[in-house]
């Protein structure tokens, strides 16, 4: 089985001479295996016709084909496929009652349109765009499944599915009002009050959507949701925009609703940790983001996720990763040199409005990645800030040793969409060459840029747009990198890779990184120590000096009240349940919330 993708964002047919057409070898003999559309203003290939010879790949400029071979048998598994060499969907995750099920894999790769065929928003055409299949023809291809008795009561209306999107921050284009109002309007339950507080919404009652922030509106989402009268309820990326302990807050709010109220519960997450705590059963989606995905078999949380990390699926008998990814454990820190201090800083104190921040004094050392943890709102941004000279400290210093040059990348970049090439953008803004070798083989292959960098900046997605500004970044000639949250809209895989690339450039370069970031998972196998922010959010804020990784995590956790442990395979950090007898033996017994094996 051979299928041909074409990616319409990159294909510019008026801008190619349309050599994908001109060059095929079936065409020359006058078989139309790919002829231009003047509908979809796109070449369209034939599939049943195609040989695969992949010349019309290698052809075009703008690398927007792509011709994958599958095998045969694949096929009868096809549930939906969105339009001629357009993405295909294999198999569905199936819904188990009273079990949160957790979707995990790459961007592109079918979890979001997973989510919207099983909650009715897409109905599977069974890969076929010629005659879209009546829900007769739909049960029967499920039939013998789990997910045949759910499509025949989707299909009479007897199941009602309510889903909370990706992109929370279209709400205001879509709602309006106070929050008060929309919230009331969303209870079916009675349950406003109980979710208000286990959300901590009182403080934004008053305002419209408008003035939320990404964490507030995502919080509001989930409110709406959980308010609402469902058989099924899935959630698409809820860890987005909050902090760890809204996270964990968020976490048992649907796993409540799961256990409780005997509900189906499906959750798309892209926090290892917050997926691990949340989720009974796990889905691993695969194949070619873009092109195809494939829905593997069910697991359990831990299982699927460690074979996540393994790379190989051995029931599937399928690699999806050439390498396995391992944490490694450092309880004790590194001895710094007065010499290796890159960066140091007296107390400091800054005021901004009403919130005060305060900050321990510390340094920071060649080679080392130290971690900024700490709720929304405390003051993390605002010390990133004064480090890299975009604000000024209303007391306190920051000494900078000799000549040191600092890449800061800021925590919000929709500012960076603009109509300009994103080659152009990281040439401006890191002044490298970015056809040289270093840059393709450290940043730009790494990070997937090869298929952006003829894109416009204001075409990119939110996960495209994070992963040009941290080539920027890491791209730039510098002594200190600062990084706001640069995990944000990306993948498990995309988050990872980013981890890595950041530990081995630092210490390569013998370079400085300060890391703020809310993945529990990214710190810990990126960062060497830990600065913790701890006080009052929007009111006060007290930055703890640099502590060892195992400090710091005791100190972060401690005032969370949750405890990690480590998985005995992969070595990755795992949170304990709340109550769970390792959860209370570690804190009345042990005084240790990580590092626990």
């Amino acid at each position: 089985m051979r299928i041909a993708v074409i990616d319409k964002s990159l294909c510019k047919p008026k801008h190619c001479n349309k050599e994908c057409i001109r060059f095929c070898p079936l065409v020359r003999t006058g078989i139309k295996a790919i002829e231009f559309n003047e509908e979809l203003n796109r070449p369209v290939i034939a599939e049943n016709l195609c040989t695969g010879c992949g010349i019309c790949v290698k052809k075009c400029p703008f690398k927007a084909i792509k011709i994958v071979n599958l095998p045969e048998e694949l096929e009868e598994e096809a549930v939906h496929r969105y339009g001629p060499n357009a993405f295909k969907l294999y198999r569905l995750p199936i819904p188990k009652l009273g079990k949160v099920v957790g979707l995990i894999g790459q961007n592109g790769v079918g979890k979001t349109t997973a989510l919207k065929i099983l909650a009715g928003r897409i109905k599977p055409n069974l890969g076929r765009i010629d005659k879209e299949p009546d829900w007769k023809e739909i049960i029967k291809h499920f039939r013998g499944s789990e997910l045949q008795p759910y499509f025949e009561k989707l299909a009479n209306g007897k199941i009602k599915a309510i889903l909370k999107p990706q992109e929370v921050d279209k709400i205001p284009l879509v709602l309006r009002g106070k929050v008060s109002d929309i919230l009331e309007y969303a209870d079916e339950k009675g349950k406003l009050k109980e979710i208000i507080e286990k959300l901590s919404l009182d403080k934004i009652l008053n305002r419209s959507l408008n003035q939320l922030s990404g964490g507030e509106l995502q919080k509001l989402a989930i409110a709406i949701v959980c308010l609402k009268e469902a058989d099924i309820y899935l959630f698409d990326e809820p860890s987005s925009y909050l902090d760890v302990k809204e996270r964990l807050n968020v976490a048992r709010l649907i796993t409540q609703l799961c256990k409780k109220e005997e509900k189906y519960v499906i959750v798309v997450e892209h926090d290892l940790a917050v997926l691990d705590y949340i989720t009974d059963i796990v889905h691993i989606l695969y194949g070619e983001p873009g092109a195809y995905g494939i829905v593997s078999l069910p697991r359990a949380s831990r299982t699927g996720i460690n074979v996540y990390l393994s790379g190989y699926l051995k029931e599937e008998n399928i690699r999806i990763r050439e390498e396995s990814i391992k944490f490694n454990l450092r309880p004790n820190p590194p001895t710094w040199k007065p010499e290796d201090v890159m960066i140091s800083w007296s107390s400091i104190t800054k005021q901004l409005g009403d919130f005060k921040l305060e900050v321990e004094a510390g340094e920071i050392h060649r080679g080392e990645v130290i971690g900024i943890l700490g709720p929304n709102g405390i003051g993390k941004t605002t010390f990133i800030k004064v480090l890299a000279g975009i604000l000024q400290p209303d007391t306190g210093y920051v000494n900078l040793r000799g000549n040191v040059k600092i890449s800061y990348k800021p925590q919000f970049i929709y500012e960076l969409r603009r109509d300009i090439l994103v080659s152009d953008f990281i040439e401006n803004v890191c002044d490298v060459d970015i056809s040289s070798s270093w840059f393709k083989t450290n940043i730009e292959r790494p990070l997937g840029l090869t298929k952006l960098m003829n894109r416009l900046m204001s075409e990119l997605s939110g996960g495209e747009l994070q992963r040009v500004a941290i080539a920027a970044c890491l791209g730039k000639e510098a002594d200190i990198y600062l990084l706001d949250e640069p995990m944000a809209y990306l993948d498990i895989e995309q988050r990872l890779t980013v981890a890595k690339l950041v530990k081995r450039l630092t210490e390569e370069r013998e370079v400085a990184t300060f890391l703020v970031e809310h993945d529990i998972v990214a710190q810990d196998f990126t960062s060497i120590s830990l600065m913790v922010f701890t006080g009052e959010p929007g009111v006060h804020g007290y930055a703890h000096a640099p502590k060892s990784l195992r400090e710091g995590m005791n100190l972060f956790l401690k005032e969370v009240g949750i405890t990690f442990r480590r998985d005995p395979d992969t070595g990755r950090p795992r949170a304990n349940k709340e109550g769970s007898y390792l959860d209370r033996y570690q804190k009345e017994v042990l005084h240790e919330y990580y590092y626990i094996g």
